[in-house]
């Protein structure tokens, strides 16, 4: 570490001012900052400081390193699972699991406690009848959640695993538990091979779905984080066989389709599980720049910094930022298919809080959720994992644009105050009577800079109220938009994901709660309706002529249980994408 010293003093009375200094538009977290404390004239003092950790290298996977807490991210150990679909006798499958997924009904039995469905009856008689004797002993039913994984001779796999689908298994998150239990099993009993078939066979025209849904499964089951752990375990699992889905080349292109999107979500979720002392907003344009520099024959990175943004009129974004020694960074990103004509361009809008202390209306309590506050960049990891995705998979006919107000809401002497009133970028006047309501503060100026592209459709999505949590729940995103259209397309774009969406009111009415008496607006209308009247502020900032809609995920981003990010929202707009899309 450098550092410089000069002071002069002649004054016992002095006013502190922090701010950060950069002389580059450069994304990189790692040029040299400078402390400045603003003082009266006749006592000066600047400190130059040079992070401890430096360095050039592009990755693409990696975050850059941090200096707060010398904590730096291991490289991450991303499962490479080979897929392949085969039209094989199970009994003839040779490997170390054969997972057979069950439903309830399947493991009916007749009077002498012999299987009747056909796939479990022929494993059965290979195994002399241990099968279905161990399975009454095992208590196994079928129901979901269950699965059992047994060590029997008689056929070509070590072991074979039933995995219970409950009643019926015909949805896509259905499948993809399905896929995650047998990721389960495979790292339980350190399997490097496993073959997966259902006991009951699927119908032709779900059978290219629910084997993507497998995949995708198996891939988000093996991931674990562990680059903020100094052990790590690396998954065993290579291949997995996919068995009675048929064969050809539209079943393989839609496994490789799973795959890319979900290592899209896996992506998304390294962002959110990333802590706000290593990932600051240049930290998250710095990783939007690589994605870029991965795909840069389909994608564009354009990274504004705080003087860029100003001269964009972004006053709403950039009160939020004003408090913090980590300077802003708006992120976008745009992917132009390399060949033929483009006849849809849409925007992905992520808020990107990468911490979000509440300001002056800190958060306190129990529940305030302070501690997790790392996850209030949720939507942009959404937005940068599909982008992610959608440079792997390059779909024609479209374009999009990829947009993240990136900054931290912190306190200090520079930042915004209850009773202050911001100018966005659109010239409308807002009066901040919260200053925990910062989310769509920064998305008004996302969705102006969006709708200024020439777009057709814009999809945001931010982590943005509480209230949608107590309306929803932990597992289910609000969507709000004034398009019938617009939510069709989404709402199928989820149930082809098996993500969980549920279409809120617009209900105009409430925009009397909104109403300043001294700026055009207020930015929250209390606990009332907390989540509409959210909607209805970001409807004042987006084009008419534009299709809009606001994804509330403040609920499914986060897994408790597991105490880590879900990664939710990617797939979905990736279906999206594609389904506007020319393939």
């Amino acid at each position: 570490m450098a550092v410089t010293l000069v002071t002069s003093v002649t004054s016992s009375s002095a006013r502190f001012h922090f701010r950060s200094f950069s002389s580059s538009s450069s994304p990189s977290p790692l040029s040299s900052t400078f402390l400045r404390f603003q003082l009266p004239p006749r006592f000066r003092l600047a400190l130059s400081v040079t992070p401890l950790y430096h360095s050039s290298r592009a990755r693409a996977h990696t975050l850059a390193q941090a200096t707060l807490g010398l904590t730096q991210a291991n490289s991450a150990n991303h499962p490479k699972v080979t897929f392949a679909a085969k039209d094989i006798d199970v009994t003839e499958w040779k490997g170390d699991i054969l997972a057979v997924g069950v439903t309830e009904k399947d493991m009916s039995k007749d009077v002498n406690s012999k299987f009747e469905n056909p796939i479990l009856k022929k494993l059965d008689a290979h195994l002399g009848g241990l099968l279905a004797d161990v399975s009454s002993e095992e208590d196994f039913s079928g129901k979901p959640g269950q699965s059992t994984v047994l060590r029997l001779p008689g056929l070509g796999s070590k072991r074979v695993g039933l995995i219970g689908l409950g009643k019926s298994a015909s949805s896509p998150s259905a499948f993809q538990s399905l896929g995650e239990a047998v990721a389960s099993a495979a790292k339980a009993s350190q399997a490097s091979s496993v073959a997966v078939v259902l006991a009951s066979s699927e119908s032709n025209e779900s059978k290219l779905t629910s084997a993507s849904a497998i995949a995708s499964g198996t891939v988000l089951g093996l991931f674990e984080d562990s680059r903020f752990k100094s052990e790590s375990k690396k998954p065993s699992l290579k291949s997995v066989d996919i068995i009675g889905f048929g064969t050809g080349p539209e079943l393989e292109k839609k496994l490789k389709y799973a795959e890319d999107v979900s290592y899209g979500v896996i992506f998304g979720r390294e962002l959110v599980n990333s802590p706000a002392n290593v990932l600051t907003p240049a930290v998250l344009a710095e990783e939007a720049s690589n994605l870029a520099s991965m795909y840069s024959d389909v994608m564009t990175a354009n990274i504004l910094n705080e003087e860029q943004c100003k001269e964009l009129k972004m006053g709403s974004y950039l009160a939020v930022a004003a408090a913090s020694a980590n300077p802003p960074r708006f992120i976008h990103l745009v992917y132009k298919p390399s060949s033929g004509p483009v006849k849809t361009k849409l925007a992905l809008v992520g808020k990107g809080l990468t911490f979000d202390s509440g300001g002056y209306n800190i958060k306190t309590g129990p529940g305030s959720l302070i501690e997790l506050m790392k996850f209030d960049m949720g939507g942009s990891a959404a937005v940068l994992g599909a982008a992610k995705a959608i440079g792997q998979i390059k779909p024609p006919g479209v374009e999009v644009h990829f947009i993240v107000a990136a900054c931290e809401n912190m306190i200090s002497g520079t930042g915004m105050r209850p009773g202050d009133i911001l100018t966005a970028s659109n010239g409308k006047t807002i009066e901040v009577n919260n200053t925990d309501a910062e989310g769509r503060l920064t998305l008004a100026d996302a969705l102006v800079y969006a709708c200024n592209q020439g777009v057709d459709k814009v999809v945001d999505l931010a982590t943005l109220t509480g209230a949608c949590i107590i309306a929803l729940g932990n597992s289910m995103a609000g969507i709000y938009t004034p398009s019938d259209e617009l939510a069709k397309e989404v709402i199928a774009a989820s149930e082809r994901s098996g993500e969980k969406l549920w279409r809120m009111p617009m209900e105009e009415s409430y925009w009397e709660m909104m109403k300043s008496g001294v700026a055009d607006m207020v930015n929250t209308g209390g606990r009332a309706g907390g989540s509409i009247t959210a909607a209805l502020f970001l409807k004042q900032f987006v084009d008419e002529k534009v299709e809009w809609m606001h994804i509330d995920m403040a609920g499914p981003v986060w897994n408790e249980k597991k105490k880590a990010a879900t990664g939710f929202g990617v797939a979905t707009l990736v279906e999206w994408v594609q389904k506007n899309s020319s393939s």
